[in-house]
């Protein structure tokens, strides 16, 4: 075998192991996000999990603190989410 019949061999196996270890998102329970939303200092309902994207985590939260922000994110990365943070204002 040449040179490069192996590089490529070697390419598509480290690529196929790698897929192996990436787990599809799974949708966790509102009582899983609650207790997030409490362990993290967020009213209740601020802590949505996207139901098409599941990987999504959105906090709706228009004064979140840096530490509520490591909070979520921290817990959002240890369970394969992407946190994202959305300020809304409501009219009085």
């Amino acid at each position: 075998m040449n040179r490069h019949a192996t590089n490529f061999i070697l390419i598509i196996t480290a690529a196929l192991a790698l897929s192996a270890c990436v787990t599809p998102a799974r949708m966790h329970t509102q009582d899983e996000l609650n207790a997030v939303t409490r362990q993290c200092g967020l009213a209740l309902g601020e802590l949505i999990q996207d139901e098409i994207e599941k990987k999504v985590l959105i906090a709706l939260r228009n004064d979140s603190t840096p530490e509520q922000r490591v909070c979520v994110t921290r817990w959002a990365r240890r369970n394969g989410l992407k946190p994202v943070f959305v300020s809304m204002s409501f009219p009085s």
